[in-house]
């Protein structure tokens, strides 16, 4: 006994160490590989940048190679790959970044700087999103207070979710600043110029968070203490904020990552207001080839992730350590709610989606055979765009190519997302340090080592847009394994394997389906972004996120130009969150 007690007793002592020093290992080694890798970015786009700098120095300048190798020895471009890897992380760690390629100054004050204008924005967007978040659970919470704790087609949600950030930032600036002149259309620096950035960027967000939320809060409303509290009294402002606190641990991840999204997605809104934010400046660095600038920007980037998704799991832990050691998490029960009308709006908007793509087939996306920007007719029912090609023929062909596109990341994503999430512990580094990412970044990455290309532009979306499933998939796996039924089967011989498959895939899989078809139409316009960006599909491609970008400079003359293809965006939102829906009821 004493021998048992000895071999035992340090090993149960360390559990709760390697709970702690596994994330904490996993973070570090992944931002470390991704550091080396983005200190190496140089070698791995096989380009040398000496002509480019040369270029945007002194254009007329002509480039023998005398020129080229000053240059070359000017910014230590003559050493080997892990010579200069070493440099200049010797440089980051003594609080020198390097010198611009570019503009021949120092990199680190400007973009902390960005940094900074970043971190405000972002808050200001947090606001928006929370009153958002606030406002579309309101139904849920109503529905759970009353005992009908019944999901909603999540309508509402999908549409915000689905309405792409440039658009929105557009939008705004169109109607409040050029239209009725109540706020500046460009520029930093009172809080007058946050108001339209923040609504841009925050709305999306808080439609994500609110359908999340929705569904979190109609699960938990479902539990049977729920019932049992009712049936002993308490309040219903008690009772709703005891299902707040079951809701909000499983979601913790998910607040984490959409701030970190927030500062990495942030770079349309910059562009479109000009702030001068880190989004802005990374971009523009990485569109100059100032490496410099470029590795530093995705270093903060990193950092800000790594950070924020830190403070995540710890506001997580501490809300609900206690009960998952305890092995007293509630069982979620899930009812079936069938209805005669729950397949009503998902068959609305699927046969407006079939009316828009069959009506167009017919038609000719490519050829400029109308006036440029000519409007609605009966022989040009939605007018043409900016180079006289029939819009509806474009939406109607762009079909094929966005949802397919789409699909094909969103069900690559979502198996990653299961299968790394598996591991929560192991998965936190890569799921924080990938999210920082924007998918702008990663093709820009992708596209120096493979060219532009459709398959690239997958390849790149792909890449980042895995931590958000894999996140919530973790989160939901720690929960499972902290059920009492489910702690106990060890005990009774169940193994591992039909652990994972009787008890945990089971328990998580529509959950994470539900958030792979809610992020379908945000993966659908970073796929277009790239493309319009010459890093994926190319004009003329008829694809609709092209479609969006090349109408943007014409919105305020011709709106049918946008307002088409972000129609087309919503309905394919609206019905991935309305079948997953059903799916999930049954």
């Amino acid at each position: 006994m004493s021998t048992s007690g000895v071999t035992t007793a340090p090993f149960h002592a360390l559990v709760p160490s390697l709970r702690i020093l596994v994330p904490t290992l996993s973070r570090l080694v992944t931002l470390s590989a991704v550091v080396v890798l983005v200190g190496l970015l140089l070698w791995l786009s096989g380009r040398d940048p000496a002509l480019s700098i040369l270029r945007a120095r002194a254009g007329d300048q002509n480039p023998t190679p005398e020129a080229l190798d000053a240059i070359r020895v000017q910014l230590g471009l003559d050493m080997g790959p892990w010579e200069k890897l070493g440099h200049w992380l010797w440089g980051l760690v003594h609080g020198d970044a390097g010198i611009s390629w570019i503009s021949g100054g120092p990199v680190l004050p400007g973009m902390l700087s960005a940094t900074g204008v970043s971190l405000v924005l972002m808050l200001g967007a947090l606001l928006v999103a929370l009153v958002t978040t606030v406002t579309l659970c309101v139904s849920a919470v109503r529905r759970g207070l009353i005992g009908e704790p019944v999901p909603t087609s999540g309508a509402v949600g999908a549409t915000l979710t689905a309405l792409p950030e440039f658009l929105l930032a557009a939008i705004l600036l169109v109607v409040f600043a050029a239209g009725l002149n109540w706020l500046p259309p460009y520029g930093w620096g009172e809080w007058r110029h946050m108001v339209l950035p923040s609504l841009a960027l925050g709305l999306p967000a808080g439609g994500l968070l609110g359908r999340l939320f929705s569904d979190g809060l109609t699960a938990s409303f479902s539990e049977r203490w729920v019932a049992t509290w009712h049936v002993a009294g308490f309040g219903r402002r008690r009772i709703a904020l005891a299902v707040l606190k079951r809701t909000l641990p499983s979601l913790m991840p998910q607040v984490g990552l959409v701030v970190v999204g927030l500062t990495g997605g942030a770079i349309a809104v910059e562009q479109v207001f000009s702030i001068p934010g880190l989004g802005r400046a990374t971009l523009g660095a990485a569109s100059a080839q100032d490496m410099p600038a470029l590795q530093t920007g995705i270093v903060l980037l990193l950092a800000i992730a790594v950070v924020l998704g830190g403070a995540a799991g710890l506001v997580r832990t501490l809300m609900l350590g206690r009960t998952l050691r305890a092995g007293a998490i509630p069982v979620t029960r899930h009812e079936s709610h069938r209805g005669r009308w729950q397949w009503l709006v998902p068959a609305v908007v699927a046969l407006a989606l079939v009316i828009i793509i069959v009506a167009g087939m017919g038609r000719d996306p490519l050829t400029s055979s109308y006036l440029r920007l000519q409007t609605p007719s009966l022989a040009l029912p939605l007018g043409a765009d900016g180079t006289g090609r029939d819009i509806l023929a474009r939406v109607s062909h762009g079909a094929l190519s966005t949802m397919g596109m789409a699909l094909v990341v969103v069900t690559i994503t979502f198996v990653l997302g299961l299968l790394i999430g598996l591991a929560p512990r192991l998965a936190a580094g890569p799921i924080e340090v990938t999210n920082a990412a924007p998918p702008v970044i990663a093709g820009l990455i992708v596209a120096g080592v493979m060219g532009p290309s459709t398959s690239g532009a997958i390849i790149a979306v792909t890449l980042v847009s895995w931590a958000p499933l894999a996140a919530h998939t973790a989160a939901l796996v720690s929960e499972v394994q902290g059920q009492a039924h489910v702690r106990i089967t060890p005990m009774l011989g169940v193994g591992r394997l039909r652990l994972l498959t009787r008890y945990v895939l089971p328990a998580v899989i529509g959950p994470v389906f539900r958030h792979a078809m809610l992020r379908l139409p945000g993966i659908a316009l970073a796929l277009a972004a790239l493309g319009f960006l010459g890093l994926g599909p190319r004009p003329p491609a008829p694809e609709w996120g092209l479609l969006l970008a090349e109408g943007i400079p014409y919105l305020e003359r011709a709106p049918w130009a946008v307002l088409v293809p972000a129609l087309a965006l919503v309905l394919m939102s609206i019905l991935a969150v309305s079948l997953s829906s059903l799916w999930r009821r049954g």
